[in-house]
């Protein structure tokens, strides 16, 4: 997986955070119930973002499972939770595979900005083990495609076509479901046996938010350039333009994103 610094991670995270559906947080919460400890385990942690804003919101006590593949992200991680477990997993490689048994006893299984990464087949793989466990899922801020950018852009469009034929590309999870992964993510779960809800969660970034639309730009532009060489010259004018619109003050970003929360069906 990899590939996120520690520094675009904390960006981000204030986006994240106004982002995020709070309703559906407070679902998981009272799924969860508040008389028992919740054993939460976190997928592709990062630096702990998401911990962050669940450990507030969940009104239970909670031990909390950390897992990444990147290990300079996990030493920053255990000093800001010294109280949670950091393990290192590729959960690329392993998911399928007896594994490290990350799901065993989990009463909350969560991730943010993950699902889009990931391919079919792994996500239902994750489904299954999650079903297996017993335990609540609350998967945050998965990419759903749609992005609009004021003043608008004759090239916009195009670009965000190559964008997102770009988030199709393996992530190392197979090829990733990128911006259809918040459509196929629920289908997957209700076949699993979870009764599921979800709620629009887009980024929407005004004038004040420069460093983060710089990046995005930035970040777009060159996926973009991966995907047609050959239309180099038009991506980086397009890139100019909506620069120029960011230093000006007038730039505006909408970024769409989808959170799903999801808990066990009873049987019988």
């Amino acid at each position: 997986m990899g590939g996120f610094s520690a520094g675009w991670l904390a960006l981000r995270e204030p986006a994240d955070v106004a982002a995020r559906s709070t309703r559906l947080a407070q679902l998981a919460s009272e799924a969860l119930g508040s008389g028992r400890v919740v054993h939460a385990l976190d997928l592709g942690t990062g630096a702990g973002s998401n911990v962050r804003y669940l450990s507030r919101r969940l009104t239970a006590p909670q031990e909390w499972l950390l897992v990444d593949d990147d290990e300079t992200l996990l030493g920053e991680v255990a000093r800001s939770f010294p109280a949670a477990v950091t393990r290192q997993v590729n959960l690329a490689a392993e998911l399928r595979s007896a594994g490290p048994g990350i799901f065993d006893g989990r009463s909350l299984v969560t991730a943010s900005a993950l699902l889009d990464l990931v391919s079919e087949p792994w996500l239902r793989v994750l489904a299954s083990r999650c079903r297996e466990a017993g335990a609540v899922v609350l998967f945050a801020l998965t990419y759903d495609g749609h992005v609009q950018c004021e003043p608008a852009d004759a090239g916009d469009e195009a670009i965000r076509a190559l964008v997102n034929e770009h988030q199709r590309r393996d992530k190392g999870f197979g090829p990733a479901l990128g911006p259809v992964a918040a459509d196929r993510a629920a289908p997957c779960f209700i076949e699993a046996g979870y009764h599921v809800e979800r709620e629009s969660s887009p980024w929407v970034l005004m004038p004040h938010a420069a460093e983060l639309q710089r990046e995005l730009i930035g970040g777009w532009a060159h996926a973009a350039i991966d995907m047609a060489p050959e239309q180099t010259a038009f991506i980086e004018s397009w890139k100019t333009r909506r620069l120029a619109h960011v230093e000006a003050g007038r730039s505006r970003v909408t970024v769409g994103h989808v959170d799903m929360v999801g808990w066990p069906e009873r049987s019988g």
